[in-house]
């Protein structure tokens, strides 16, 4: 194994003459922009995700009703954190958050489907979580080694939305569909 060799002199100058870019260093070696643009999309993707599950916590009616609301609830309070999450990165790589909510559905990686069941609801919250599953893992092989901590970010997320869409599949297998 080689030995860890660096010039911390170099290191220090340019963290000095930089200072503008807060956490942007000659390490980072991602396109800033675009990863902020896949953020956004990604911020779309859990703020549509909060309001289906509320929707559904809402909505929910019949003999089961009340152990599924609670499921509801608890997922799309996990949501609202992704997103507070997603935005507060977007934020720190230098980007703005975009929270227009007359774009957020286009750039969703979701649909807003309600259901009219419960086990209709139950079914548009698994396909929503596979959908971010998918969608959040390519978005961890695009960023590699070029944005790390981003990428820790986005599989922390991705492990909740895994947990997500297995207490979706519990539910419905309860339901006795799949």
């Amino acid at each position: 194994m080689n030995e860890f060799e660096t010039d911390l002199g170099a290191i220090r100058k340019r963290a000095r003459s930089k200072m503008s870019e807060g956490p942007i260093t000659e390490a980072y070696k991602a396109d800033v922009k675009k990863v902020c643009d896949v953020l956004n999309d990604a911020l779309a993707t859990e703020i549509v995700c909060v309001l289906r599950y509320k929707a559904h916590y809402y909505n929910a009616k019949g003999i089961h009703s009340e152990a599924v609301k609670q499921e509801f609830l608890e997922h799309a309070n996990e949501e609202q954190e992704h997103a507070d999450q997603i935005a507060e990165r977007i934020s720190q790589l230098g980007g703005d958050p975009d929270l227009n909510p007359g774009t957020i559905l286009e750039r969703s990686h979701s649909e807003y489907k309600e259901g009219t069941s419960l086990e209709d609801m139950i079914k548009e919250d698994l396909v929503a979580e596979r959908i971010a599953i998918e969608t959040y893992s390519e978005i961890i092989r695009w960023l590699g080694t070029d944005d790390i901590t981003t990428r820790r970010l986005m599989e922390k997320i991705l492990a909740v939305e895994e947990e997500h869409a297995n207490d979706m599949s519990d539910l419905l297998a309860k339901f006795g569909s799949k």
